[in-house]
C-alpha cells in the first residue's frame, strides 16, 4: 500500500509540473453545458469534496454558494482539456473584516482563493480518469489543501475516490503515505489566517504534507435527465476552521442538482446540521458569439473582364473596399496592379475580411490587372502587405477550381519598397477625436466588497504629418461609489516607494481630470523594426519622458522590444504639477507563440520597474476561437516577500473580450476585464500611452 501511494503522489506532482495533453473529451453527457456538477467552492466536484472530472474545454461556470456560515461566489474555466482553473471570494458571516468600525463598518470578512486540477489519466474502459489539485495556494490559505482522486463511470453512477491533503485531510482518517519518503510531510506549517501571514506565497513545502483523509462520493444520474443526485464523504471535521471551529454532526453529506439549459440548480444537506443552496450559470469561450447584420460577400457573376483601367469608378470601388472594413487613406491604380493603404476597423476574421476586400476589387477590376495589394496601416506606418493572386483569387471565388480554400490565393509579407513609395496620403495633418466610455472596478475593499467608477473618455489631438502628433485623454466621472474608498496605507511601514498605493488620492481627485497629455514621434526606422519617442503626461500617475524599438517579422512568433523611460509622479491636487518621486524605468521585452502550444502567448518583461526595483514579468494568455482571451501575468523582482507586504509579489488576471460579441456589427475591438488581488508598490510598470507591439499586433496577430 505504501508504495501504491508513493507511485500516486509521484505521478500527481509530475503532472503538476508537466501536465499530459489529451485529444478528446472526459466520457460522460456532453450534449449538455454542463457534464458535470460544481462543487460548493467552484470547480468539478461533489458538494466539499472536489472529483477528477473535467468540463469541456472553453466552459466558464459563474457559481454561488450558501452554505451556513460560508458563502462563495466562484468563476472557474477549463483552460485546457487536462487543466481546471478557478478563482474564488469566500464572505464568512460569523467574522467581521476588523474590529475598527472606522475602518470597514460592519462588512463581514472576505477572502479570496485561486484553485487549479491537472488531469493525470483519463478515463477508459477499465480505468479510472485521475486527477491531482491544489486548492486556496498562493494565499491566506484558509482552504489550502491538495488531493489526488479518481473517477469511475458504471451506467448511470459515477464513483469517487481519493485522498485529500490540508484542509481536505482535517480528520485524519488515514495516515499520510508521504510519510515514508521524508519526515517534513508529517507536519503541516499553513498559514496564519487574516493578519497573521502576508500570503501571497506558495507553500511548496507544505504540498501533500499533515493530515490526511479519504474523500469518496458518487454522483447519480436519475432517470429524469435534469436531477442527479450526490453523495459524499468528506475529509474535514470543521475544528480547524480558521474564522471559528464548525460543529459537525456527521461526515457525510448529500446534495440534489436540477439543471436547466445553462443553468445547475443545487440544494445541499451538510455536517449533518447544515442546509445550503446553490447556482451556477455556464458558457463557453470557444463558441460565444453574436448574430451579425452585415452584407453578403459580393458575387463575381457580373463582373466585365474586359474593362479598361481608365474606366473603373475609383469612387464607387473605394467605397465597396471600405464596406469590407477597411478605412481606406490612399489607393494607387495601373494597368497589371491595384495598391489600397488603410486599417482595418471590422471583421476580427483576417481571412473574412481579405476575402471580403478582394471580391470588392474582383468585381470592378479588369482581368488586366493581376494582382491586388492589401497594405495595413497604424498610425501612419505601412505594417503589412496582403497580396492577393487575382486570377486565381477570382477562380475559387466563382468555385471553378478544386480547392475552395480561398486564402491559399494569397500571402502575407513585409510591405515592399515600391508600395512604401507609393504610399502618399491625402491628408497628413489635422485634429482627429474619439468619444468611449470607461469602468475601473476592485474587489474586497475594506469599505465595500464591491467599488467601482464609470464615465466617458474623450481622447482628440492634432497630427502634423504621419509621424508626429499630440495627443490628450480627459476622463469624466459619471457613475461611482469611490466616495466610500477611505483606506489609507499612509502609515504602513515599508521600505519600497509609494509608486502605486496612492491610487486612492488619484481615483477620488476630481470628476473631471487630464488622464493624458502628450507628444510622440513613430516610424519605421528599419526593415521589421519600428521605433517611438514621447513625453508628457503619460498616465493617470505619471508624466516624463521615454522611447521604445520593436522587432518582429510577418507572422513570426516572436517578437523583441525595449523600452527606456524617464518619470514623475503627478500631483494629486491638480491635473498638471508633480511630487517630488521621480524613477528611471525600462524593460526588454520578449513575446513568443509556442509553435507547439495553439493559442497561447507567453511575455516576458525584464527590467526596472518604477519603484526602481529590478526584475521580471512574466505573463501568460490563452486565446480561444471566440476571440476571447484570458491572461495572467506576475512581477519577481528584488523586493522581498516581507518588503513587499501583502500579497508578497505583484500578480493579477484579466479576460480581455471582442466587442464583437456583443453587437449585431463586425469589429475590431475589445475590452479588459482586469482582477489584481491585492496591489502593492513592487513590480509596477509604468502604463506607456502607446506600445509598439499593441500598434503592430496585424503583422503577426495573437488577438484580432
Amino acid at each position: 500500500m505504501s508504495f501504491f501511494y508513493r507511485t500516486v503522489c509521484s505521478l500527481a506532482i509530475t503532472a503538476a509540473l508537466f501536465p499530459a495533453h489529451a485529444n478528446e473529451a472526459d466520457s460522460g453527457y456532453h450534449h449538455t453545458r454542463l457534464p458535470y456538477s460544481q462543487g460548493d467552492l467552484g470547480g468539478v466536484g461533489l458538494l466539499q469534496t472536489p472529483t477528477a472530472r473535467m468540463l469541456n474545454e472553453g466552459d466558464m461556470v459563474l457559481g454561488y454558494k450558501d452554505n451556513g456560515e460560508y458563502r462563495f461566489w466562484t468563476a472557474s474555466l477549463q483552460l485546457f482539456p487536462w487543466m481546471e482553473a478557478t478563482v474564488r471570494y469566500t464572505d464568512f458571516r460569523n467574522l467581521l473584516y476588523s474590529e475598527v468600525p472606522e475602518f470597514s463598518g460592519d462588512q463581514t470578512a472576505k477572502d479570496k482563493g485561486i484553485d487549479v486540477k491537472f488531469r493525470l489519466l483519463q478515463e477508459s474502459l477499465y480505468l479510472p480518469q485521475v486527477a491531482v489539485g491544489f486548492r486556496d495556494f498562493g494565499g491566506t490559505g484558509f482552504f489550502e489543501s491538495e488531493y489526488i482522486t479518481a473517477s469511475k463511470r458504471l451506467g448511470d453512477f459515477d464513483f469517487h475516490l481519493g485522498l485529500g491533503f490540508g484542509y481536505l485531510g482535517n480528520a485524519g482518517s488515514v495516515s499520510n503515505p508521504f510519510c515514508d519518503i521524508a519526515d517534513r510531510f508529517c507536519e503541516r506549517k499553513g498559514f496564519g489566517g487574516f493578519g497573521d501571514d502576508q500570503g501571497g506565497q506558495i507553500n511548496f513545502d507544505d504540498f501533500f504534507s499533515g493530515n490526511t483523509s479519504l474523500i469518496a462520493g458518487l454522483e447519480y444520474q436519475t432517470p429524469w435527465e435534469p436531477l442527479r443526485v450526490k453523495i459524499e464523504y468528506e475529509g474535514n471535521d470543521y475544528t480547524r476552521e480558521r474564522a471559528q471551529p464548525l460543529e459537525q454532526d456527521s461526515r457525510w453529506n448529500f446534495g440534489v442538482n436540477y439543471r436547466y439549459n445553462d443553468f445547475d440548480f443545487g440544494l445541499s444537506w451538510e455536517r449533518g446540521n447544515t442546509f445550503g443552496f446553490s447556482v451556477n450559470y455556464a458558457f463557453n469561450f470557444h463558441t460565444a458569439s453574436q448574430a451579425k447584420v452585415q452584407p453578403q460577400p459580393q458575387s463575381l457573376k457580373d463582373r466585365d473582364p474586359d474593362v479598361s483601367v481608365q474606366d473603373v469608378g475609383q469612387f464607387e470601388l473605394m467605397a465597396k473596399v471600405s464596406q469590407s472594413g477597411l478605412i481606406i487613406s490612399n489607393t494607387v491604380i495601373n494597368k497589371d496592379q491595384y495598391i489600397v493603404y488603410g486599417s482595418r476597423t471590422r471583421y476580427r476574421d483576417e481571412q473574412d475580411a481579405i476575402e471580403r476586400m478582394g471580391r470588392a476589387m474582383a468585381a470592378k477590376l479588369p482581368d488586366s490587372v493581376k494582382s491586388y495589394h492589401i497594405v495595413e496601416t497604424a498610425m501612419g506606418m505601412p505594417l503589412v502587405e496582403t497580396v492577393i493572386d487575382a486570377p486565381e483569387f477570382i477562380k475559387v471565388a466563382n468555385y471553378e477550381t478544386l480547392e475552395h480554400d480561398i486564402s491559399t490565393t494569397w500571402k502575407r509579407q513585409e510591405p515592399s519598397q515600391e508600395v512604401i513609395a507609393k504610399k502618399q496620403d491625402k491628408q497628413v495633418s489635422g485634429f482627429f477625436a474619439n468619444l468611449d466610455t470607461f469602468w475601473i472596478q476592485t474587489f474586497g475593499s475594506p469599505e465595500a466588497f464591491y467599488l467601482y467608477q464609470g464615465g466617458l473618455y474623450g481622447t482628440g489631438g492634432y497630427a502634423f504629418n504621419s509621424n508626429f502628433r499630440i495627443t490628450g485623454g480627459v476622463k469624466a466621472i459619471l457613475l461611482e461609489n469611490m466616495d466610500k474608498f477611505n483606506f489609507k496605507v499612509d502609515n504602513y511601514d515599508s521600505p519600497v516607494p509609494r509608486v502605486r498605493t496612492y491610487i486612492r488620492e488619484y481615483v477620488r481627485k476630481s470628476r473631471v481630470s487630464v488622464d493624458t497629455l502628450f507628444a510622440n514621434w513613430v516610424d519605421q526606422i528599419a526593415p521589421n523594426t519600428y521605433a517611438q519617442v514621447y513625453a508628457g503626461y503619460l498616465e493617470t500617475m505619471y508624466g516624463g519622458i521615454g522611447g521604445e524599438i520593436f522587432y518582429q517579422e510577418v507572422d513570426s512568433n516572436f517578437g523583441f522590444g525595449l523600452d527606456l523611460n524617464y518619470v514623475k509622479q503627478r500631483s494629486f491636487e491638480n491635473d498638471y504639477d508633480f511630487r517630488d518621486y521621480e524613477a528611471l524605468t525600462g524593460h526588454a521585452s520578449v513575446y513568443w507563440k509556442p509553435s507547439f502550444w495553439k493559442d497561447v502567448q507567453l511575455s516576458f518583461n525584464v527590467g526596472q520597474f518604477l519603484a526602481e526595483d529590478k526584475g521580471v514579468n512574466v505573463e501568460f494568455a490563452r486565446r480561444f476561437d471566440s476571440g476571447i482571451v484570458v491572461g495572467a501575468y506576475a512581477a519577481l523582482t528584488d523586493i522581498s516577500a516581507e518588503d513587499y507586504g501583502e500579497g508578497s509579489f505583484t500578480k493579477g488576471f484579466y479576460i480581455s473580450i471582442p466587442f464583437d460579441l456583443f453587437s449585431l456589427r463586425p469589429s475590431t475591438g475589445r475590452g479588459r476585464i482586469p482582477w489584481v488581488p491585492i496591489a502593492r508598490d513592487g513590480g509596477q510598470p509604468l502604463n506607456r500611452p502607446v506600445k509598439l507591439n499593441s500598434i503592430s499586433k496585424i503583422r503577426s496577430p495573437f488577438v484580432d
